[in-house]
């Protein structure tokens, strides 16, 4: 922390970890024992009404604790990276100005990030976002990839569908630079201590199950019912989450609830896998076992208290 000035605040702390790890408790029990406010990381949370199928904290699970970013936006409305890392960053300063704790709890690797690390997020262009889409319809793909790989080969080899190559083009020609370019550095953009959630696979495999069946029997159909009136379909991100997806399906008449909920397991258990990769990446992570009986002492000291 030698790079940050000397009165700069004490570092945010952001637990992490797979899907169905435990992170929301350890968040409240954080914040708890060092007068702190949690700020979700968790991009499907952002969405109103999503609560049974993003096993989205209750009220009386936050025991009293102030959760930010939570339940900020509509079905119908796009989650965007860059607006989370413009607001989370408000919402750390201004815990921090009230001489709290800013305690950041999320899986999404890229959104942990953003409010995290020095992270530039390039503009967009309508105009030129339509005329490369107009271009791939007519010729497909190939051209634009092999444009790809003259001006950006690290996007080109990384990128595989039309939106993030059209994305990837996107950006070249607006800003002069390859979109290889803005990826993020393992740089912290202010102080900050990241405490991992370390699992045993095999164990999170079979919470992971248990947790989706317990989602079908709290209403989880009837939940994504509601949300399909509401729009959900019209969405770019809501419809395509663990579990909406598809039990939308069970609603089309295209599956039934048995079959939707063991797919809804598998996705899940894939997307954990992701995750710990992801953040099995980053050197700068604390980890303690998630079933450790001293697991909030420990994370208290790591943090300095």
């Amino acid at each position: 922390m030698s790079n940050f000035p000397q009165d700069t605040p004490q570092p945010v702390i952001a637990v992490i970890g797979p899907t169905g790890s435990g992170k929301s408790d350890l968040g409240v029990n954080l914040a708890l024992a060092l007068d702190g406010e949690v700020i979700n990381a968790d991009a499907l949370q952002f969405y109103r009404g999503m609560d049974i199928g993003t096993a989205k904290i209750t009220a009386a699970e936050r025991k009293g604790v102030p959760h930010h970013l939570l339940d900020t936006m509509d079905v119908t409305q796009e989650a965007s990276v860059a607006d989370f890392q413009e607001e989370c960053r408000a919402a750390i300063e201004d815990i921090h100005s009230r001489g709290k704790r800013a305690i950041l709890v999320g899986g999404s690797g890229l959104y942990v990030r953003a409010a995290l690390d020095v992270l530039e997020f390039p503009g967009t262009d309508p105009m030129i976002r339509r005329s490369l889409e107009e271009e791939c319809e007519v010729s497909g793909l190939a051209p634009l990839r092999a444009r790809l790989e003259d001006v950006d080969p690290v996007s080109a080899a990384r990128l595989g569908d039309a939106r993030r190559v059209i994305r990837a083009l996107e950006v070249h020609q607006l800003t002069g630079r390859p979109f290889s370019s803005f990826m993020p550095q393992r740089e912290y953009f202010q102080p900050a201590l990241q405490i991992g959630l370390a699992v045993d696979r095999e164990v999170l495999r079979e919470r992971l199950a248990l947790r989706v069946h317990r989602m079908v029997e709290a209403g989880l159909l009837d939940e994504v019912e509601r949300l399909d009136a509401a729009g959900l379909r019209r969405g770019k991100t809501a419809p395509r989450a663990l579990g909406y997806a598809q039990f939308l399906r069970v609603l089309d008449g295209e599956s039934d609830v048995t079959a939707a909920a063991e797919e809804t397991i598998v996705a899940t258990r894939q997307f954990a896998r992701r995750q710990l990769t992801w953040f099995r990446a980053d050197p700068r992570i604390t980890w303690i076992d998630w079933q450790d009986p001293a697991l909030v002492a420990k994370a208290v000291a790591a943090a300095g208290q």
